[in-house]
This record gives C-alpha cells, structure tokens and sequence, in this order.
C-alpha cells in the first residue's frame, strides 16, 4: 500500500491507497509534512483533488475509493458521499434514509469509523437540534470544515 503526508488547513493528512484506489484519509496529529515527500501516482489525483478543495476550487471529489468495512458501514458511507457539499444531515436522517430509523446508534458508529475523512463527507452528519456532535477528527475539524463548506460566508464578530 503507497501513502504519502501532506499538509491541510486542518493537519496532516496521511493518504493511503493501491492501484484499485484511496484506501484511506487519516487525520495524524504527531506528525510533521512540512518536509516534501515523494507522491506516489496511485494517490497523485487524491492529492490534487484535497488541494483543490482546500482552495474552494472543488466541491465534488471524483476519486476510486476502496474503503474497507462491513456491509453495512459500506452502506453508511455511501450514503455519506450522498450529502451535498455545503449541506448537513442528522444521524436521525441518515438512519431513516438507510430505512430504519432504529439504526441511528449504529450508523452513527460506522460514520465514526469512515476511514476516508473529508472525501467520505462523515462531518456533514451533525445532531438532530443542529449541534455538532462527535468527530473523530475533533470538533475543532469537523467546525473548521463545516464553516469552510458554508454557502453562505460568515463574517467574524471577533
């Protein structure tokens, strides 16, 4: 498996993935990108594309994911990769979207276990009164990638 680090607005991302394509999107937090490393071809595109989204000049990733999971995670995350850019959905409509509203604890584990952060969009999902729930990126990620996806730009009081 090839994997390169790069640099993000919002911490190192470690990218994983074969010729079958991305593996994965990692949020590393004890390492250091600054110093350039070699892109391997396999995950040129991924890299491009994350570049391109962190410049506002991409809304919609086009990439082979390959990401590794249960039946029904793979659901979950398909489903994930449904949520407009700049839009968010709650656990609650994405269980009842899966068709069961009963499965909310368990679609909101498999959307905690997303192995392609940012491309998977699982900081979309948010809690059914509009707070933003749990990220395994940390809420500070999820906020900063929510606020960077906003449609409508906000002006800082502060």
């Amino acid at each position: 498996m090839d994997q390169v680090f790069i640099s993000s607005p919002v911490g190192t991302l470690k990218l994983s993935g074969t010729a079958q394509g991305l593996v994965s999107v990692q949020f590393v937090d004890d390492f250091n990108a600054s110093t350039p490393n070699a892109i391997p071809p396999v995950l040129q595109d991924a890299v491009i594309q994350l570049e391109e989204y962190f410049a506002k000049k991409r809304t919609v990733f086009n990439l082979k994911l390959v990401p590794q999971g249960t039946t029904f995670q793979q659901t979950v995350w398909q489903q994930l990769q449904e949520i407009p850019f700049g839009k968010t959905q709650s656990y609650l409509q994405m269980a009842n979207k899966l068709g069961n509203p009963k499965v909310i604890r368990a679609a909101a584990s498999a959307n905690g276990k997303n192995p392609i952060a940012i491309i998977i969009p699982c900081h979309r999902v948010i809690g059914a009164d509009g707070s933003l729930t749990g990220y395994a990126g940390g809420l500070n990620r999820k906020k900063w990638l929510l606020n960077h996806e906003s449609p409508v730009a906000q002006q800082s009081l502060f």
